[in-house]
Formats: structure tokens, sequence, C-alpha cells
């Protein structure tokens, strides 16, 4: 989405008028960027949702691509959502502001982030942190590996390893031909998605990242389950980059909710919580987490499974004022972040005041060692260079 917001909402009203549909619901595979202020987009690893001048600084991009676009205007009120949205993170976020929502939460009224994993670096970034901070961990990929209940969609930023074999490839490197050595090699997409993919098998996979339209069908063994694959294009003019797709459901109305098995899942492993670079050593097996599904139960039964509404903690970007010269500020506990780990009776751990030991926070934030193994590097390069004008 890079940030587009006012386009894709208004591409989505005109869709309906035109083709006589209802949308329910608008999901992002990533770049959504949340920028609120200028100290946002110095946190940006790209350049997108920005609330004002403090997330413009923490957007990984080159600075000249700096820009707060629309997401401000959803943060501050001065716009509302008019469809429900869920995103996922991608290589071009307002990372700071997203830290603050490790776990999920509204990012703006009626736009929520599934939330990171596994991530140890914490504001204020420098340049390697602001790259790192949106590499896959081993520890997201081991949680997710832990889902048994089925899925209808899985979201991922990146496409899964392999998942062109499945797809008219041919297409793809005539249309992106700077593909075709990787679509060759087999070295497009992500080895971990394509694990996932396997094990979990869920109907729907949608992703995005590589800036381009590509549909895909897997078959999951003879008379197995299919999943059904859909990368989408950057939000330009006559690019792919948006599909409705119709999707069985309850009737409503429905409303986003904390799920059981998740938050046991999220439990149980909050005790190997990374917090430095050194390497996660849990192995791949399966943990037990029933007694964390009953005791989660137990709670969503007393407290109810809704998160708790959104709370501003930034000041928005102001276009009626003069800009002033943004400095990277300390992180900020989110109340949606501070509610979720009171309902799962767990400590904060996402800044250098919790009780885990302030000093390996710090310097493994601030230094600039090389990536250790457990980093699952996400590329940057998948930008056609035709887009750079962009």
């Amino acid at each position: 989405m890079h940030g587009e917001l006012d386009k894709v909402y208004d591409t989505l009203r005109e869709l309906e008028k035109a083709e006589g549909v209802k949308i329910d619901l608008l999901l992002c595979c990533g770049d959504f960027q949340a920028v609120r202020n200028e100290n946002d987009l110095q946190c940006l690893n790209v350049m997108q949702a920005v609330r004002n001048e403090n997330d413009l600084q923490c957007l990984n991009v080159k600075p000249s691509y700096r820009n707060k676009k629309s997401f401000w205007k959803y943060y501050s009120g001065q716009a509302v959502a008019p469809y429900p949205t869920i995103f996922i993170g991608g290589n071009h976020e307002a990372s700071n502001y997203l830290w603050e929502l490790y776990y999920g939460g509204w990012a703006a009224p009626n736009i929520y982030f599934l939330g990171f994993a596994g991530h140890y670096e914490r504001p204020p970034y420098n340049e390697n942190t602001i790259r790192s901070v949106y590499h896959v961990r081993h520890y997201d990929v081991l949680k997710l590996m832990h889902v048994k209940e089925p899925l209808d969609i899985f979201m991922s930023h990146d496409w899964p390893l392999g998942i062109t074999e499945y797809g008219n490839w041919q297409k793809l490197i005539r249309e992106k031909r700077f593909f075709e050595e990787e679509v060759n090699k087999r070295t497009l997409g992500s080895e971990p998605a394509a694990r996932l993919l396997n094990k979990l098998k869920p109907p729907y996979w949608f992703s995005a990242h590589l800036h381009c339209k590509f549909p895909a069908v897997i078959q999951h063994g003879e008379d197995g389950p299919t999943t059904k694959f859909l990368a989408l294009d950057k939000c330009l003019p006559q690019r792919g980059f948006l599909q409705v797709i119709d999707i069985p459901s309850s009737p409503g109305p429905h409303e986003i909710q904390y799920d059981e098995e998740w938050l046991a899942i999220t439990r149980k492993f909050n005790s190997v919580f990374p917090l430095t670079r050194m390497p996660f050593t849990m192995r791949d097996e399966q943990v037990d987490t029933q007694d964390d599904l009953q005791w989660v139960r137990n709670k969503l039964n007393a407290r109810g499974a809704k998160p708790i509404d959104f709370v501003q903690t930034a000041a928005s970007y102001d276009p009626s004022c003069q800009a002033s010269n943004p400095s990277i500020t300390a992180h900020c506990r989110n109340p949606q972040t501070e509610s979720f780990l009171q309902l799962l009776n767990l400590p904060y751990l996402l800044d250098s005041s919790n009780s885990y030991g302030v000093g390996r926070n710090e310097s493994s934030s601030q230094t600039g060692q090389p990536l250790d193994n457990d980093d699952i590097e996400l590329p940057d390069d998948e930008d056609d260079p035709a887009d750079d004008d962009d």
C-alpha cells in the first residue's frame, strides 16, 4: 500500500458503485507505512504509515522518498477508515509506532495491526537496526508452526519460496525480467513461509513485496486441500493492486476479537522471548500449549475477547504548522499493549525498564554487529527500477 490509504479507499468506493458489491474488510500485506509525524519518518525502512513528524524519522526508506502520505489523517481523526482494515508489517514501515503495538492493536480507529513477533530491536533505531527490525525470526516461525486450528487466510509480506512453480512463472519473468535468475534457481521467496504453507495449508494465502500481481494454486498432496495464493502490485495507476474476493463467513455483525489459540501460544513462548541478538536456540519440536489454552479460555470467558479501543500516543502531523527539526523520542508504552499483557498476566519486555537485563537490551539495539543466523532477512531489492520515481 505504501501509505496510499486515500487512494485505496477511493478505489474501493468506486468499485462498490461500479460492480454493485459491498466491501466488508480490507487486508494489507505489508508496507502499510503508518506514519504519524516527522519522527516516524526516521524509523521507516521505506515510506508509509505516518502519524506525525516523529514517525517519518523511523521509516526505513531512502531519505528522498520519505513522505507522510495519508495515514496521519486517520490517526488524528481527521478522516475515518470507511472499511475495517487489517494489516501486517513489511520492510517499509514506521517501525517505532508498530513497536508500540508489538502484540497487535488499533493503529488508528478501524485500522488494526496484527503485530510483531520475535524482534529484539527497539527505538531509537540506528542504520542497522532500522533494517533488521523487519527481518523474520525463527521465533516467529516456531510460534506459527504451533497453530493447529484451521485458518481461513494467511498473510505474509514475502512470497513463499517456490510459489512460482504453481502459477504462470513465464508471464512473471516476461513482466519482471530481473526475477528470472531467482525463479530458475528457485531462490525467489521465503523458505520459512514455504514451510508454514506446507504445514498450515490455509485455503487462501496473500502476499505482497515483489510489486507484481501473481496468482497460483497449490494442491497439498493427491487428496489434500488446496491453497489459493495471490500477490498484488503496488498502488499505482493501471496496476493490479486490489482484488475483491468473496469468502464465506458466518452472519454478522463482525468484529475483531482475540484468538484463544494464538493467545495460548504467545503466553507459552513468552519464557523464551528474544531480548538480544543472541541466536534463538529452542528446537522445532512441538510444545504442549493445552494448559495455556484452558487458562486463556477462562480469562476470555470472564473478560471478553475484544481488544481495547484505539489510544493516540503521539501528536499527529499538522499541515498548518511549520515542521520542526524531528528527534527520535523514547519508546512509548501503548495502553493497548499494556492491556494485552495484563490479560495474559505477562511482563512488559519491550523497553529497557523491565527486569530482564537493561544492559543486554540497550547494547543489542544500539550496536552495528552483523546479523546472526537467527535472522531471516527480507531483501530490499524487490523494486522494479522503473518504479524508482515513485
